[in-house]
């Protein structure tokens, strides 16, 4: 056997790993910090960088539609807090756009490999582009990951966290490609008696295991 360091990976449906760390808003306890909200916790490969610096500038623009959603952000790369901070202030001078949403400083790589974010094939200093949406109890609901050198899509972020609450609060699933005032998916029936009531809905009847219906 070789003594190759296993890296861990939090799955859909566990609870967000707990952490303490410093951030470019001050100490962070994640648990705390996160509790009661829905958390969308992302990593980028390295502060000075250009495909992070498009999307860190993206997560920024859309702070209003995050808060309008009850949600957090929260960054992380594996640079020191003051490297965090020099980089805000340096997108802010060049751009006008501030950063205000806590950004960990994770040198020495805890965080990073206590979410997977750290991947070996990939990069042994950078982490990759690793997006956990984690829901108000703490709990890991959807999860993305994407390369060095592949910049996220906003638009499917922002889709998504729409998806999962909407599918939380109405208790019904998405079909593909669902965008929001579209039709969503009513649960298949359990019983005969459930399959006859929904024949006799106004459902939009595909078969009885798939129906759906606007919310």
């Amino acid at each position: 056997m070789n003594d190759q360091e296993i890296i861990s990976m939090p799955r859909i449906g566990d609870q967000a790993p707990d952490f303490k760390a410093m951030t470019t808003t001050g100490p962070m306890q994640f648990s705390e910090y996160i509790k009661g909200s829905w958390t969308i916790f992302f990593s980028h490969p390295a502060d000075f960088t250009p495909v992070c610096t498009t999307e860190m500038s993206g997560f920024a623009l859309d702070q209003k539609f995050f808060d309008e959603h009850n949600t957090k952000l929260v960054g992380l790369s594996i640079d020191s807090i003051h490297s965090h901070i020099a980089w805000v202030n340096n997108v802010k001078k060049n751009t006008g756009v501030l950063f205000e949403f806590p950004i960990v400083a994770d040198i020495d790589m805890k965080v990073s490999k206590l979410y997977g974010m750290l991947q070996p094939g990939e990069s042994e200093t950078a982490a990759v582009r690793a997006v956990f949406f984690i829901d108000p109890n703490g709990k890991i609901r959807l999860i993305m990951y994407y390369p060095l050198n592949v910049g996220r899509n906003m638009d499917e972020i922002k889709r998504a966290l729409i998806a999962l609450q909407t599918a939380d609060k109405h208790k019904v699933a998405m079909p593909l490609n669902w965008t929001p005032g579209e039709k969503v998916i009513v649960p298949p029936p359990k019983t005969v008696a459930e399959m006859q009531e929904r024949e006799a809905s106004d459902y939009e009847m595909v078969d009885f295991y798939l129906a759906k219906k606007n919310i």
